[in-house]
């Protein structure tokens, strides 16, 4: 196991970078802790990979060192970092059994055979393929596959690390739940360093226990999903998190209310002082579901244009005109819509202020 600490790092394909925009990754700099389950989240192209790759030593970095536990590993290559890797399509050797593909890794290393052949059961008991061990990967389904991929990582006693690149885009749907519960569950046992490259945020919320975000090459925000849902540290973060994601208005501040376009609304007395001192862009986030909605006008209400609804099921979205943007509410099922026109009510409490894209706090 291994605490990464990534130190001022920075990399560009290019090869002399001249400018910001010459990098896809920006200045970054953090601390893994030692067996902690981390995903990496953000968008294609965003430098999730790219980041991961250099963590694993596939890339050296431009700028910045990696240090495992406080060792500089930069210039070492992936075989001496003792990290395992599984891609988002499953490497294996098809023409050999599943017990031949989980020994592999400690044959190369010269382990004996009553140690490779304790691992391998060890390890196809956690990932439940002991049935298949004789069987030749080549006749296995594609989540079978992606264990026996895992499996190679998880043989190793002595592995720091297991880096995932988007493992379950090959999976079907609804064998997706189950591998991801598996991989959870495997790393409350084991407590090894897990990094899980996704676009995903319902596969980032549901297996980590620190989600890293990134947006055009940065680190954004890293927290629980709880802190990333309710105190998103950037635009982006509000916006890609939660379904639909964050109410955004820009806005001018008149003491403690914001104007936004003509509508006034109140919020947060010590938010708006800091913000009061801030030049740059202002904006107002909300969540859908903390968005009130009346059909009668309200103490703190502003007026809107309901422009339509979306059933989903246990709930309904419903699309608000306001200062020129459209707003979601979520409403619980059964709740009364207001037709035309509805009154919004923006709890100070779950009201957010952001500067330049940051979050005023």
């Amino acid at each position: 196991m291994a605490r990464i600490e990534l130190n001022e790092i920075a990399h560009s394909y290019r090869p002399k970078p001249a400018s910001e925009s010459d990098f896809a990754l920006k200045r970054i700099h953090h601390m893994w802790e030692d067996g902690g389950a981390y995903a990496l989240l953000g968008p294609s192209g965003c430098g999730k990979t790219t980041l991961l790759n250099i963590i694993s030593g596939l890339l050296t970095p431009t700028r910045g060192k990696i240090l495992y536990d406080g060792e500089d590993v930069t210039d070492l290559p992936p075989e001496k970092r003792n990290i395992a890797q599984v891609f988002q399509f499953p490497v294996l050797y098809d023409t050999m059994t599943v017990f031949d593909n989980l020994a592999f890794p400690l044959r190369n290393r010269g382990h004996d055979s009553a140690d490779v052949d304790r691992r391998v059961h060890e390890v196809a008991e956690i990932l439940e393929l002991t049935p298949y061990l004789k069987k030749r990967a080549a006749g296995l389904a594609a989540d079978a596959k992606q264990k026996i991929s895992l499996g190679r990582g998880l043989v190793r006693s002595d592995v720091a690390a297991i880096l995932f690149d988007e493992p379950l885009t090959v999976i079907d749907p609804h064998l997706k739940w189950n591998l991801r519960r598996k991989l959870k569950d495997i790393h409350e046992q084991l407590k090894l360093t897990f990094v899980y490259v996704t676009h995903d945020q319902v596969e980032a919320l549901t297996f980590a226990d620190k989600v890293v975000v990134m947006y055009e090459g940065e680190i954004v925000q890293i927290g629980s999903p709880q802190d990333l849902f309710e105190n998103p540290e950037h635009t982006f973060v509000g916006y890609f998190i939660g379904s639909p994601g964050m109410n955004f208005l820009d806005c001018t501040l008149e003491g403690d209310v914001a104007r936004c376009n003509g509508a006034r609304i109140r919020i947060d007395d010590a938010v708006a002082a800091k913000g009061r001192g801030i030049q740059g862009k202002l904006e107002l986030g909300i969540r859908p579901m903390h968005l009130k909605l009346s059909s009668e006008a309200v103490e703190g209400g502003v007026p809107a244009d309901v422009r339509g609804i979306e059933d989903q099921g246990s709930c309904r979205i419903v699309k608000v005109a306001l200062a020129g943007k459209t707003l979601r509410a979520r409403l619980p099922e059964g709740a009364s819509i207001p037709e035309g026109q509805a009154w919004l009510v923006f709890p100070p409490a779950w009201t957010r202020l952001f500067a330049d894209g940051r979050l005023v706090k």
